[in-house]
């Protein structure tokens, strides 16, 4: 085998072993034997809810076992074609089974991404809130570079991108945005963007062409369905009305028809003014705080089971997560993954799915992804 197609076949099992050890395979080759003999019992659908659940887990891990075992399969064939070739002679049929393989391992790392996404919410929508931090239009300038960006990946990968609340900067940018991102896996691709994003640049606002260095923090939780039931004592909420900024027509920007809850006891704080009804808005964002409950149990569990948990209730701005250097001529280069680009947006783009997937993999295999600091 030439070194080259060695290379594919590596990268296409390291991808394998990957999801196999997220799934635990001998676990959920057990486990879909035993969905399989539930769905054949005809007093299943007794329990509507119960058999939607059984039959989602069902089809996930027929998806994800499938995906291993038809990779497993092609790589094989591929494999003997290049041996054939070999054994002839024809170095026309190694290339064609090399180039075979080459388009499998990037099958492989892409399938890899979508079959660690198995968390319990992954599959969901998402809000993501992005919040400016000190330092005033420099920070604020970020925040909606941000907003821009995260917008623009999600539109690009299909999803439909809703803003539930807006909250303009005093001369540039944003104080705080949220949206809502709508899509298969939409949770599951976006949650590892959770905290500090720090951006390095020579700042446009400065007439003295000084590097700054800004920060924004962003907060990624699943909407959750109706069946989960998150019990919120009415005492425990503040609950305040303004008038929303931004684009809205008159009626939204004259009535004080967006709204802010604070739930006190966490201290998280959600807000909609998506809607000209206050009582809609009201609707939005008691969603968002049961949804900022749940994904904060969520982690809990997580990091219980990992042996990690602390009490926390919000993003410290010491958990940086990414950072960027926007360098003379506009190019970007992201810190976290190395990707680099002429635009912001489009750094991002290739950016958070290369994360995702060391993200993912640090879950699964518990190694560290390094982070490049800027001095």
């Amino acid at each position: 085998m030439r070194a080259e197609g060695q290379a594919h076949i590596d990268r296409i099992e390291a991808a394998l072993a990957l999801v196999r050890k997220s799934l635990d395979w001998e676990r959920a080759l057990r486990r879909l034997d035993e969905l399989n003999a539930r769905v054949e019992d005809p007093t299943l659908w007794d329990d509507p809810k119960g058999a939607e659940q059984v039959m989602r887990e069902r089809r996930r891990l027929e998806s994800a076992i499938g995906t291993v075992r038809e990779i497993e399969s092609e790589m094989g064939d591929a494999i003997e074609f290049v041996e054939l070739g070999e054994a002839e002679g024809d170095d026309a049929v190694v290339e064609e089974g090399i180039a075979s393989l080459e388009r499998l391992s990037a099958r492989a790392d892409a399938d890899k991404v979508h079959a660690l996404l198995s968390g319990e919410a992954d599959s969901n929508d998402t809000y993501l809130e992005i919040h400016a931090g000190a330092g005033g239009t420099e920070s604020q300038d970020w925040a909606e570079m941000l907003l821009r960006m995260y917008s623009r990946w999600a539109e690009r990968r299909g999803f439909k991108v809703e803003t539930v609340e807006y909250q303009t900067g005093e001369q540039a940018g944003i104080k705080s945005a949220t949206l809502l991102i709508k899509g298969e896996n939409a949770y599951g691709y976006a949650k590892t963007e959770s905290g500090v994003h720090r951006l390095v640049r020579i700042s446009p606002y400065d007439s003295s062409a000084r590097r700054h260095t800004s920060f924004s923090s962003v907060w990624v939780y699943p909407v959750i369905d109706d069946d989960i039931d998150i019990e919120i004592n009415e005492g425990d909420l503040k609950i305040d009305t303004y008038r929303a900024s931004g684009a809205g027509g008159q009626h939204v920007n004259t009535t004080d028809s967006a709204v802010r809850i604070t739930h006190q006891p966490t201290g998280i704080v959600v807000a909609s003014q998506n809607d000209r009804s206050q009582h809609k808005n009201r609707a939005t964002a008691m969603s968002m705080l049961k949804a900022r409950l749940y994904e904060a149990e969520l982690a809990k569990r997580e990091a219980v089971a990992a042996g990690e948990y602390q009490e926390k209730t919000e993003i410290g701005w010491g958990h940086q997560i990414r950072s960027y250097v926007l360098q003379p001529y506009q190019l970007v280069k992201d810190l976290r993954t190395g990707t680099t680009s002429t635009s912001p947006d489009d750094v991002l783009d290739g950016a958070i799915d290369d994360f995702i997937a060391a993200a993912l993999a640090q879950r699964v295999t518990g190694e560290t992804v390094e982070v490049e600091d800027v001095e």
